[in-house]
């Protein structure tokens, strides 16, 4: 079976884990260690101002939102997102209200933002979907037109850009997962870029990370607030230091193969082509799209179908009409595009899609 997601580790990945395994140091909720080290590494690779390491994307979505204080306020999201980013404004106690996307790159559309604000709106959290950037510049000026926060869900983003500024330098709180199908990839880990010219809101989210734990010295400490147990260990942090050495490297690859696809395979809509893309999915959109997985599984080829819509789901449904997500979501599959795909192996993928959708 040719993987729809594979992770990519050298020998230097194990010699840092076994290295962390033998000094016994494995985890620390204060975030020093391995764990301080990819902090500053992952804030100067973003051009961030500070990071805060977590254990996952979510953990990551839920704090940000949380220092936010948006209980009982709108937050204004896509439905076509994994879950975590609809749970984690429900974690807060927020509302969330959901927003169509543009055709060509499934990221929230604009237009269709402005029409959602209401006088209970307190944050949009756009998400980078596929590792493709959101009009940043539109979402920016209709938050600062409307007094609104942004907090962006770039989960897919690691390494890309926005006209030519690195995802994590945009706004004052960015969101990303290390999951290990991501392009950096941990067993699990997450991470928040603040870009603040204090470092106020850090010390908060430190504390948040960790129980609630705050005034520290020594053995001695406070809690001034509920906190959570959300730190990233020292495992998952030398594993990403080593990953980061790598990124750029990757990122490239996956961006070539992404080129491949959008030239040769004879779908009529399909992911665009943009060289500031860290191309974490590539999608395209098919019609049959029941045949089409099973065509597929048959032929030795993991299909995604990332993602069914939230305010379709059970838990949050809604009776909000979004025509584009919900084509959108009947049709997407996502096919294969991590850097240990070898040359024969894509194309067999682009001939065996290119055979089906010739039937």
């Amino acid at each position: 079976m040719i993987k729809l997601f594979s992770p990519v580790i050298t020998h230097q990945e194990i010699k840092g884990v076994v290295k962390t395994l033998k000094k016994g140091f494995w985890a620390s909720g204060a975030g020093t260690g391995n764990v301080q080290k990819f902090e500053d590494l992952f804030k100067k690779y973003t051009n961030s101002r500070e990071c805060v390491a977590v254990d996952s994307g979510t953990a990551a979505l839920h704090l940000a939102l949380n220092v936010l204080d948006i209980s009982k306020k709108e937050v204004l999201v896509p439905s076509l997102t994994f879950i975590s980013t609809v749970n984690a404004i429900r974690y807060n106690n927020g509302i969330p209200v959901f927003v169509d996307v543009k055709p060509e790159t499934l990221c929230m559309d604009p237009k269709d933002l402005e029409k959602k604000i209401s006088k209970k709106s307190k944050v949009i959290l756009p998400v980078h979907f596929g590792g493709l950037s959101c009009d940043m510049n539109s979402i920016k000026k209709i938050a600062l037109k409307n007094n609104l926060f942004v907090v962006e869900d770039a989960a897919h983003a690691c390494g890309t850009q926005y006209n030519k500024k690195k995802i994590g330098s945009i706004s004052n709180l960015t969101c990303f997962s290390f999951h290990p199908v991501k392009n950096l990839a941990m067993p699990k880990g997450g991470a928040i870029t603040l870009n603040l010219k204090n470092k106020t809101l850090k010390n908060r989210l430190n504390s948040l990370r960790w129980c609630g734990i705050s005034e520290r010295k020594g053995p001695f400490y406070n809690i001034t607030e509920l906190g959570y147990n959300y730190y990233m260990d020292e495992i998952s942090a030398i594993i990403g230091i080593e990953q980061l050495k790598k990124i750029n490297k990757l990122n490239h690859k996956r961006f070539e193969i992404a080129k491949k696809y959008h030239k040769e395979i004879k779908c009529s809509e399909k992911m665009p082509i943009n060289n500031e893309c860290s191309y974490h999915l590539y999608w395209i959109l098919v019609k049959n799209r029941n045949e089409f997985l099973k065509n597929m599984n048959k032929k030795g080829i993991e299909i995604g179908t990332h993602y069914l819509p939230a305010h379709k789901m059970k838990l949050y449904h809604s009776n909000v009409k979004l025509s584009v997500t919900e084509r959108i979501c009947s049709q997407i599959v996502t096919i294969p595009i991590h850097p240990m795909l070898s040359n024969k192996e894509i194309e067999y993928i682009i001939k065996s899609i290119n055979e089906f959708l010739e039937k």
